[in-house]
């Protein structure tokens, strides 16, 4: 069983600061390897820097669905839009965040 860290409100990993219906991803921290909803709750639970994953590390399982509980690589991730094993669809804002997590260019197509 992975562990979600931080204020985690349900068993889809929602969190107190994204808990929507698409709400539903955890991503692995390069910095700590622990898994946290967003990067709010990294910041209040971790007391270091949010390192991005690089390009050439896009290959690792960085990525937990909330529903299936099926880990994705950040390759995967970042080219659907819903979960590969359930297919519950990811939260289209979260594009908003790639830069804090993923060593990311914001006019890739996802």
């Amino acid at each position: 069983m992975i562990t979600v860290y931080g204020p985690v409100v349900d068993n889809q990993t929602r969190c107190k600061h994204y808990h929507g219906q698409k709400d539903i991803i955890a991503i692995k921290f390069k910095c700590c390897h622990k898994y946290y909803p967003c990067y709010q709750c990294h910041e209040e639970c971790e007391n270091h820097k949010i390192a991005t994953w690089e390009k050439d590390e896009f290959d690792k399982l960085a990525i937990l669905c909330g529903v299936c509980k099926t880990e994705l690589t950040i390759d995967q991730y970042l080219n659907t839009n819903q979960c590969l094993n359930c297919k519950f669809p990811f939260n289209e804002g979260c594009q908003k965040h790639y830069h804090l997590y993923f060593d990311y260019e914001v006019n890739r197509k996802r």
